[in-house]
């Protein structure tokens, strides 16, 4: 069954908040893949949530976000559309020097194999982070859209669902 874009911008945005929303997230951590090998300054890993939200007809939404506010600083939206957004900041004094790029390996502990939607890079001092649903299909072969892209606590939120 497909649901229209409007149906799922009808629901509400109850976005991961809170110490019980973290306790039925399912935790997502990202590997920092640094350029120049181990003596680089980076961290070890990023940590992301995402949240499946009670089923409604038609269609199913998640609600994410990552936790880039442990390595930087002034994140903001830098764009955002259907199917992607994302987001920049400066990173901490600890961190500056570090350079490469961070993707999913494990899903609750599980090892990851997909394509991983969320990618991180670290460069010139500045984070990025994309989520990208280009190419995610959902249960009935249409390509799962991003519903909302935004901040919240500095943190980088999210919203993507699909038809099930």
């Amino acid at each position: 069954m497909n649901i229209g874009r409007s149906l799922l911008w009808a629901l509400p945005l109850s976005l991961l908040s809170g110490v019980g929303a973290a306790a039925l997230a399912t935790t997502i951590e990202l590997d920092v893949l640094p350029i120049n090998g181990p003596e680089a300054i980076c961290p070890a890993r990023l940590i992301a949530h995402e949240t499946l939200r009670p089923p409604f007809e038609g269609g199913f939404a998640q609600d994410g976000m990552i936790k880039l506010r442990d390595i930087a600083t002034n994140i903001r939206v830098l764009e955002s559309d259907t199917f992607s957004t994302t987001w920049v900041g400066t990173l901490k004094p600890e961190f500056r020097s570090c350079e490469g790029t961070a993707i999913i390996n494990s899903i609750d502990d599980g090892a990851y194999e997909g394509h991983s939607y969320l990618q991180v890079q670290l460069v010139d001092g500045q984070v990025t982070a994309t989520l990208d649903m280009t190419g995610i299909p959902d249960a009935n072969g249409f390509t799962s859209t991003l519903i909302f892209g935004g901040l919240r606590d500095g943190n980088p939120r999210w919203t993507w669902g699909g038809t099930d």
